[in-house]
């Protein structure tokens, strides 16, 4: 699936937008730009503004300060009904005594379209989601999964500019989450609508976003690909967010190297002082048990292709988590001792604060 390409044109320009509900800030000058046909994600914790921000794009909150910009108008002041956006919620909001054709055809009768044209658009949705055998059925005929696939085909079928969409897939149980994570994406493809998911499922962000936002007590923290932001997060916060990461607190010397007790690293930093190192379970290698460096593993974790080994050194007060495959970590049992090797490239360093 082909993913919104780098150069193309904003569709949606957030502007320094704040929003304050008496002396609480839930989004705090937050400014994004988000690209025609993009799968853009909006990504945090409970708490974090991204519901917040999600509606205010939406029309259903007003900003206190800043503005947003649809194809280069402001569409700050206009009421949700006046934009061409559509939101999607966790709930689905379906009309229960409506069968599926007849919810898909209702948004498209308020806008007063003929009777062939809502047809036509109707058949046409109901093909693109699958759903054509389910045209005649009412929600409470349909199971998780089809009722997420009829209200995605409702939002669908008026053509919105950019699709919201808020925790869309938050019913639904881990497998067909899954499922449902790849067909949202096709279905984004085939559409060539621009999506806006909130999310803080960060194994769905990875998967389905071109690209994510990552937000924090209102602020953003950091935008890019799913690579960028996995391979080389801004700080701590977000390096720790997502996926797992191991950090392992020490100094950064005059001459240039991590040091923790039984670990010393070359890193590239012109600062010296305390330090984080952060590395990620895949980018540490298993070596030979007299390496200068390593521990005593303590469990095993068993995860099909591969195996995460927690291994107890005397660098971190945690123990460090080392992906090895399958084949790898059938050779090790709980109390071995295992010296490990940490690709000095792939690990990030973070400066403790002045």
């Amino acid at each position: 699936m082909t993913a919104a390409a780098p150069s193309a044109k904003p569709i949606l320009k957030i502007e320094e937008i704040v929003k304050n509900y008496g002396p609480i800030t839930a989004v705090d000058r937050v400014s994004l730009d988000i690209r025609e046909k993009e799968f853009f994600a909006l990504l945090g914790p409970s708490g974090c503004g991204k519901t917040t921000l999600l509606r205010m794009l939406a029309g259903f909150e007003v900003p206190t300060a800043g503005r947003v910009l649809l194809e280069g108008r402001d569409i700050s002041p206009l009421p949700p009904e006046r934009r061409p956006l559509n939101l999607m919620f966790q709930s689905y909001a379906l009309f229960t005594h409506m069968s599926v054709r007849k919810n898909l055809a209702y948004g498209l009768e308020m806008e007063k379209l003929s009777r062939a044209e809502i047809d036509r658009r109707v058949d046409e949705i109901l093909a693109t989601t699958d759903l054509v055998r389910f045209a005649d059925r009412k929600p409470e005929q349909l199971s998780g999964g089809q009722k997420q696939r009829v209200a995605l085909a409702r939002a669908l079928v008026k053509r919105p500019k950019v699709l919201l969409l808020d925790e869309p897939l938050g019913a639904l149980d881990k497998k067909l989450r899954e499922k449902m994570q790849l067909e949202l994406k096709r279905m984004q493809h085939e559409a060539g609508i621009t999506f806006i998911i909130v999310t803080h499922d960060q194994e769905e962000a990875l998967v389905m976003a071109d690209r994510m936002a990552i937000l924090k007590d209102g602020r953003l923290l950091q935008c890019g690909t799913p690579e960028e932001i996995y391979e080389q997060p801004a700080d701590p916060f977000v390096a720790n967010f997502i996926g797992v990461m191991n950090f392992i607190e020490g100094t950064v010397s005059a001459t240039g190297a991590f040091e923790a007790p039984g670990l010393q690293l070359a890193v590239s930093s012109n600062r010296s002082g305390p330090a984080s190192l952060a590395v990620r379970p895949e980018h540490i290698a298993v070596a030979s048990a007299e390496a200068g460096f390593g521990g005593v593993i303590e469990e095993i974790a068993y995860h099909g292709l591969d195996r995460v080994l927690h291994v107890r050194t005397s660098a971190s007060q945690s123990a460090i988590q080392v992906r090895v495959s399958a084949e790898t970590g059938a050779r090790y049992r709980p109390g071995d001792r295992i010296g490990l090797g940490i690709d000095a490239a792939k690990a990030r360093l973070f400066h403790s604060a002045a």
